[in-house]
C-alpha cells in the first residue's frame, strides 16, 4: 500500500470471533493470523479497546494469540465521545444498536464511533437491515446513516489483497 491510498480498518468483535471459531480456525488456517497480525503492526488494522475486551472474554486461544500479536488497542477519548454523541443525537434509532435487554452489542456504537473519528472503515461480519419495518438496527446501517464506509471481512480479505492457498498437511 502506497502512503496515497493507505487506509486504517476498525474492526468489530465479529470479526475475530466468528473468523475464529468457524472458518478461519487457527488449527486449519494459522497462515490467515500471521496475515492479520501483521496488518496489526503496520497499523492498518485496529480496534477499541471494548472489542478487545469482548474478543479475548470469548476464548482462551484467541486471548493468547492478542497477548502474543500487536493488534493497535485504541482508547475512548474525549474525540471518541464526541463522535459517538453525535451518533446518537443524528437519529434516535441508532440507540437500538446496543441490545439492553441481553447485554449484547456494547462495543457496536464505540466501533463507529472509533472508525467516525479516524476517518477508518469499519469491517464486521454484521449483515444490513433492509426491512424498512423491523425494529432492529446494525452497524451497517448506522454506517449508512453517518457516512463511514463499511464492509464485511470477505470484502476486506479481497480488499487488504489477501491470498489464501490450500495443501494437506500430511500425505492422505
Amino acid at each position: 500500500m502506497t502512503e496515497a491510498n493507505y487506509k486504517k480498518y476498525c474492526l468489530d468483535a465479529n470479526f475475530f470471533i466468528e473468523a475464529w471459531n468457524k472458518y478461519y480456525s487457527p488449527d486449519f488456517c494459522s497462515d490467515y493470523w500471521k496475515v492479520i497480525a501483521e496488518l496489526g503492526e503496520k497499523e492498518i488494522i485496529f480496534i477499541p479497546e471494548i472489542v478487545k475486551e469482548e474478543v479475548i472474554n470469548t476464548d482462551t486461544l484467541i486471548k493468547e494469540w492478542f497477548q502474543l500479536n500487536v493488534i493497535p488497542v485504541h482508547m475512548i477519548d474525549e474525540n471518541v465521545t464526541s463522535c459517538l454523541k453525535l451518533i446518537y443525537s443524528t437519529n434516535t434509532n441508532h440507540q437500538r444498536l446496543v441490545d439492553n435487554t441481553k447485554g449484547r452489542s456494547i462495543a457496536d456504537p464505540w466501533v463507529i464511533a472509533h472508525a467516525l473519528n479516524e476517518k477508518a472503515i469499519v469491517v464486521t461480519k454484521e449483515e444490513k437491515i433492509t426491512n424498512p419495518a423491523s425494529q432492529r438496527i446494525k452497524i451497517p446501517n448506522v454506517c449508512d446513516n453517518m457516512g463511514v464506509k463499511w464492509m464485511n471481512d470477505f470484502d476486506f480479505i479481497r480488499e487488504i489483497g489477501i491470498r489464501f492457498s490450500c495443501g494437506l498437511k500430511k500425505e492422505v
